[in-house]
């Protein structure tokens, strides 16, 4: 069973920082491309950032110079690590994982985790 486990979710003050974490399961971490979307109530949802097994990155212009994405195969985790944080960083953080191939696998989603920065 695969599962996308996030935590690392909470309140912080407009400038502080967060780092969330996903854990994977049930997949051959090497073979996907793992990325960190969000979501706010009547938007639409964006990524955030996405690396490769290679871990080269892919960022949003809202979030560059900000938010970093790394990912330890080792331990099958992605991690984005969020600074300065402004109030329309506030959203549910998706955890994705998506094969480097359709034959290597479906695309995968956590619950996400509720990041609320307050000004």
């Amino acid at each position: 069973q695969v599962q996308l486990a996030e935590s690392g979710g909470g309140l912080v003050q407009a400038g502080g920082s967060l780092r969330l974490s996903c854990a994977a399961s049930g997949i051959l971490f090497a073979n996907y491309v793992m990325g960190w979307y969000r979501q706010s109530p009547g938007k639409k949802r964006e990524l955030v950032a996405r690396i490769t097994p290679g871990s080269s990155t892919d960022v949003a212009d809202s979030v560059r110079g900000r938010f970093t994405i790394s990912r330890d195969n080792s331990r099958s985790t992605v991690y984005l690590q969020m600074n300065s944080l402004k109030p329309e960083d506030t959203a549910a953080y998706l955890c994705a994982a998506q094969p480097l191939g359709p034959r290597l696998g479906n695309d995968y989603w956590g619950q996400g985790t509720q990041v609320t920065v307050s000004s």
